[in-house]
């Protein structure tokens, strides 16, 4: 017996995660974390970045805390400009059930957060 594919109640968030240092975590030497731009699809914020966090520790960096931004309707009500590479990214998210990674920002020194 088949199962019929239901519509998907997947959505896009918006996270911003923040990592610490790990051995083999990849990051550049005197680094001392970063911060990670990701779109991840989930049936809600909450799913999105439990898979977020998963994933980023199956890939040895250290999730300190994630910041949510929504989806991309919120974030068009709240007049973001979102370019059409994102737009893309978050649309590979969606179609793929994953978690894009789409841009790492170094924190060096004392820096601690964006």
């Amino acid at each position: 017996m088949e199962k019929q594919k239901k519509p998907s109640r997947q959505q896009v968030y918006t996270l911003l995660v923040q990592i610490g240092r790990k051995d083999g975590d990849g990051l550049p030497e005197g680094a001392t974390g970063a911060a990670l731009m990701c779109f991840a699809s989930g049936v809600d914020e909450a799913e999105a970045v439990r898979e977020t966090v998963a994933i980023l520790k199956q890939a040895d960096t250290a999730p300190l805390d994630v910041t949510g931004y929504g989806t991309l309707a919120e974030r068009e009500a709240q007049g973001h400009e979102i370019d059409p590479d994102e737009r893309a990214l978050m649309q590979r998210a969606l179609d793929e059930n994953a978690v894009i990674v789409a841009q790492m920002t170094p924190f060096f020194g004392d820096e601690k957060t964006l």
